[in-house]
């Protein structure tokens, strides 16, 4: 069965757009799910020091690197500069299991009006990754959306870690947003990726400055 018309218009009016740093060894097949899929793919390479944006590059996406690793929220930022379509769906590059259908799944309910914002929560893909993602749904980096309301985040290039900021943006802003499950879709683990000392050093970093942000957003308060 073909697509109908406006699913094959919402796909031509949306950009993936992906950040990666060191992903080389997963990075293309997400951009591969994307593409297939009928989108528009951006990656955003936070100054990797491995093939990343080689490899994103081959697997069919537009790539925009970052000449020095300098955080998540400067990697979006940066490929916010070569979206040109209305509607995003942003991505993490180590996802496993991802379909097409996931991703019609978080863009349907923005591109027909009923939310300004979906956030995927993994359900079935794995025991750590699912227990993680449900713990902290607001730290998750699936997410659709206007591309004008991500533009609208405050300080985003500034925020190493950019999902708090954002999920206040939705909060302070009055947006309509909602969990989306996508089942049997995980993610790397950064232990995985980078041993379990180094990955442990990862990510206790980056729950260090979440901490920070949180901190100083509830001083601004």
């Amino acid at each position: 069965m073909k697509p109908s018309r406006s699913s094959r218009d919402s796909r031509l009016n949306t950009t993936v757009l992906i950040s990666a740093y060191n992903e080389a060894s997963t990075i293309a097949g997400v951009v591969e799910v994307a593409a297939s899929a009928g989108f528009k793919v951006v990656v955003a390479d936070d100054g990797s020091s491995d093939p990343t944006a080689q490899v994103a590059q081959e697997a069919g996406a537009r790539v925009v690197r970052l000449g020095e690793n300098r955080g998540k929220g400067a990697a979006i930022a940066a490929g916010l500069s070569l979206v040109e379509t209305p509607y995003l769906i942003l991505l993490d590059a180590d996802l496993v299991g991802l379909r097409p259908a996931h991703l019609k799944m978080l863009l349907e309910p923005v591109v027909t009006g009923r939310l300004d914002m979906a956030i995927g929560v993994f359900r079935s893909g794995g025991l750590m990754t699912d227990f993680g993602n449900r713990a902290t749904p607001y730290l998750s980096g699936q997410r659709a959306c206007k591309t004008q309301f991500l533009r609208g985040v405050p300080n985003l290039a500034q925020e190493r870690w950019p999902e708090p900021a954002i999920t206040d943006h939705l909060r302070l802003s009055g947006a309509r947003w909602e969990y989306i499950n996508l089942p049997s879709v995980s993610q790397v683990m950064k232990e995985q990726k980078r041993g379990f000392w180094r990955g442990l050093g990862y990510r206790l970093h980056m729950y260090w400055d979440i901490l920070r942000y949180r901190w100083g957003s509830r001083r601004a308060s």
